[in-house]
This record gives C-alpha cells, sequence and structure tokens, in this order.
C-alpha cells in the first residue's frame, strides 16, 4: 500500500488513504448561542476604531452587526451597557496554561523536553492539561483564545497550538479549529545554559546558532528527497507500472516534518529573543532558509531594533516592565511596547508568559500606554487594544476568525465595566463564539474545571 506526502491543514502528515487525516484534528463545536445585542457601550473595534454609545450584535456565534444604534428585533436578548466598554475577546500570544499546570508540581511540568536541544518533533497539546484552572482564571480576564507555547529550555522546542478558552475534558475540544501551528524557537542564554551544564552543545551562543542552521538544512534535504520521490512516483505512474519497480518512499522523520511545515509556510515561528543583535542574528538565519518569524517574544531590546522589525514585518510580542532577572533581560526599557508600536507599520503585541500575567493582560498593557504617552506618543485606548486582540491575532494566523469586533468574524466578546485600561476594570460578561462563557454577576453559572470544582465545594461552608 503506498503512502504518499500530502499537506494536511497546517501540517505534513502521511496517510494510507486518498483522504488527507489530520492527527489530533480539533473537536471544537461552539455552544447552542442566542442572539444578543449590547447597548449604548463605549465600544472598541480591536483594529484601532472606536464608537461611543455603539450597539453590538452577536447571532450565531458570529458578529452581526457594530453601529452606533441597532434595531434589536423580535426574540433578541438586550443587554444595556451603557458606562460600560466592550472589546473583542483578548488574545494571549505566549502562554504556558496547561503545558505548566496549576498547581506547580513536578508532576505538571510537561512544557520542556530536555532530552535534545532540538525537539521539534514535540507538540505542545500532547502535554495539555486541559483541566488547568488557569484557563478559567484567565477567562475571568477577559482571555477568548491563546498560543499554547513549549518552553525554552531548547533551541527549537516543538510545536506549539492554539486554543480557544472554553471548558473540555479534552485539548482536541479546545483547539482553535482551522488556526496553523506555530514553531517555538529560543534565542540566548536558556539552551546554552541547559545543555552546556550536560556537556553537550550548545554550550555558547555560537552553538545556537550553528544548531538553528543544522536542523534546517537537514529539513532541506528531507524536502529535496520526497520532492525526488514525487517525481519518481510520478513518472512510475505515468507508464502505468509497466516498467521499473515503485519507488522506495523516504523514511519519516517527524522532526524534520515539522521544519518542512516552516519551510512551506504552514507552520508559523515564535522566537523567544532577548537582544537586539540576537534577534538580527535570527532574521538573517530565516532569509538563510526562506522561512519568516511572525513574532519575537519577550524581546527587552526590541526598541532597539523597531525599525527592522516593522520593515520585516515582524511582531515584537513584549512584557510591559519584566526586565533585569538575568543578563540577557538587563537592557530592558518600560517604553519598550510603546517604541516598537511606533515604527512605521510595527506590531507590537502585549503577552503574559505567566499563569498570573494572562488575568490582567489589560491592566499591563495600560502600563505600557501610560509610558508611551509620557514619552508624547498620545496612545489612546482604541489603539492600544490592537496589542491584545488583531496584533496577536494576526502573528497567530487566525486574523481572518477573531481579533476585531467585525462583521462575521467570532463572537469573542468582552463587556467591561469601565474603561478596560483602568486599575479597577473587571469583565463583567465574557463572550466565546457568541455563548455566555464567563458571568461576573453569576459566579455559580461559570464553568469549573473538575479540578477547580472539587476545590471550590470543599471550602463552601
Amino acid at each position: 500500500m503506498k503512502m504518499p506526502l500530502i499537506l494536511a491543514p497546517g501540517l505534513l502528515c502521511l496517510v494510507v488513504s486518498a483522504q488527507a487525516v489530520e492527527p489530533f484534528a480539533s473537536t471544537y463545536k461552539p455552544g447552542p448561542s442566542t442572539t444578543v445585542l449590547i447597548r449604548d457601550a463605549t465600544v472598541l473595534i480591536g483594529d484601532g476604531g472606536r464608537i461611543d454609545n455603539g450597539d453590538v450584535l452577536l447571532r450565531d456565534g458570529r458578529i452581526a452587526a457594530v453601529a452606533e444604534h441597532i434595531e434589536a428585533g423580535d426574540g433578541v436578548e438586550v443587554i444595556d451597557a451603557r458606562g460600560r466598554w466592550v472589546t473583542p475577546g483578548l488574545i494571549d500570544v505566549h502562554s504556558h496554561l496547561g503545558v505548566f499546570s496549576s498547581p506547580g508540581v513536578g508532576g505538571h511540568q510537561d512544557g520542556n523536553e530536555m532530552t535534545a536541544a532540538v525537539t521539534p518533533n514535540v507538540w505542545a497539546e500532547h502535554g495539555i492539561n486541559p483541566q488547568d484552572p488557569g484557563f478559567e482564571a484567565a477567562l475571568a480576564g477577559g482571555v477568548t483564545s491563546m498560543l499554547i507555547l513549549p518552553g525554552s529550555a531548547n533551541l527549537i522546542g516543538g510545536r506549539g497550538v492554539v486554543l480557544k478558552n472554553v471548558p473540555s475534558t479534552t485539548y482536541q475540544g479546545m483547539k482553535f479549529p482551522g488556526a496553523p501551528h506555530a514553531l517555538k524557537m529560543a534565542c540566548g542564554e536558556n539552551p546554552k545554559r541547559v545543555y552546556g551544564s550536560r556537556a553537550q552543545a550548545p554550550m555558547t551562543r555560537m552553538g545556537n546558532v550553528a544548531g538553528y542552521r543544522q536542523a534546517f538544512a537537514d529539513a532541506q534535504t528531507y524536502m529535496r528527497e520526497w520532492d525526488k520521490y514525487e517525481v519518481a512516483k510520478a513518472g512510475f505512474e505515468k507508464q502505468k507500472r509497466k516498467k521499473g519497480e515503485s519507488p522506495v518512499i523516504p523514511k519519516r522523520d517527524l522532526r524534520l516534518d515539522t521544519l518542512a511545515g516552516v519551510l512551506k509556510g504552514q507552520i508559523t515561528v515564535h522566537n523567544h529573543c532577548y537582544r537586539a543583535d540576537e534577534m538580527a542574528t535570527m532574521i538573517d538565519v530565516a532569509k538563510e532558509f526562506g522561512f519568516h518569524i511572525a513574532a519575537f517574544h519577550h524581546g527587552v531590546e526590541a526598541y532597539k531594533i523597531a525599525n527592522l522589525l516593522a520593515s520585516e514585518r515582524i511582531c515584537g510580542a513584549l512584557w510591559a516592565d519584566w526586565w533585569g532577572f538575568k543578563m540577557e533581560a538587563l537592557d530592558g526599557i518600560q517604553e519598550n511596547i510603546a517604541i516598537v508600536d511606533r515604527a512605521k507599520q510595527g506590531c507590537a503585541i502585549v503577552h503574559s508568559d505567566s499563569s498570573e500575567g494572562i488575568q490582567r493582560l489589560n491592566q499591563e498593557a495600560a502600563k505600557a500606554m501610560a509610558r508611551g504617552n509620557r514619552m508624547g506618543y498620545a496612545i489612546t485606548p482604541e489603539h492600544a487594544m490592537r496589542w491584545l486582540s488583531a496584533n496577536p491575532a494576526q502573528a497567530m494566523g487566525i486574523a481572518e476568525q477573531t481579533g476585531t469586533l467585525g462583521v462575521g468574524k467570532m463572537a469573542d466578546v468582552v463587556i467591561w465595566n469601565r474603561d478596560p485600561f483602568s486599575v479597577y476594570a473587571l469583565a463583567d460578561q465574557v463572550f466565546v463564539d457568541g455563548v455566555l462563557a464567563h458571568d461576573r454577576a453569576r459566579p455559580a453559572a461559570k464553568p469549573r474545571s473538575d479540578f477547580q470544582l472539587g476545590i471550590d465545594i470543599g471550602v463552601q461552608p
């Protein structure tokens, strides 16, 4: 039986039939939703737009309309949002929920496969605990989608996966339908510290770069082997199998499947990298092998090369004020996000990398906005909202589906009790695909993981 190499959405896979079968496919289906009209709110569209005293209509799990006034019609649930603000659901482009599940014990450490410096064969989704109570806490902070990444111990840590923030007993039930996988890479101190201490390569930044280059060089060879096979197979089939023997199928390599997916543009690249010089080096590595880096993560020195990042269409997924906790994080400034954003066509993102920070992404963005405004940048709430929704959606390859309150997009929506960039802001209601997933006024109705449910019942009087 022949096993041709075919391309399924977002990855390379082998199948034994003519029909492509995506392994570990999403089983997520939106729950039943009602038609909801959110009325008289300050609406931040997510793309820089704003409507004061605006309405948002949710129908069939999608954004049906956004305008200054929308007629309710029959059978429509109306939510009076006067004095409140409405935004797209927040999106975290860098999370480890599920792979470093709460509570933080040894049995929950599933984010770093520290058996080799290059492990693109591992997938973060295979380590996700969907019962991590951190998902629920993030939902209460307005987060409706997130990219779950492997840790940063390795040069190439494996595939990340995009999740919808919905309760499920399986990670497949949370997978964002159609979202591409992401490749997690890491620069600098982490991989050389982990492997240098074991007397294994890499021990230096020189070794780091050699490791990336060799991995992608191997992937190019792998792709050529498969291309050669496909040509030989086509010739064999054209002769209707009358002459010669069927060509031998190359051996499948799960590591190189992933890297080939990157080189074909099917898997996005997310690169943990702090220093400006190392980011510039990684841009050159990407150019050498013909792939694109979607975002540099952490990037405390991104402000030094903001124009370069913008010209290369690379987002900076950054913290508001984390710095100084190791040498490569020493030269951080609190204006980093604002400067990256300020570059022409710059793409700034506020990310968490934290089970606690993901609960207050809006406040992290508020800090960055305040520092930018002190520089005279005049950053408005409607502009800063891009850092939390449209820009991460772009970097994750899901902007056509979510990230703004665009008509036809997923009804991932947050109603805030006030300006979301206020320290006093709380998410009153959170909708995921039009389904009310969190309601601050009715805490008993919110979803609970099995883990959290047992704890909550145990502490009730």
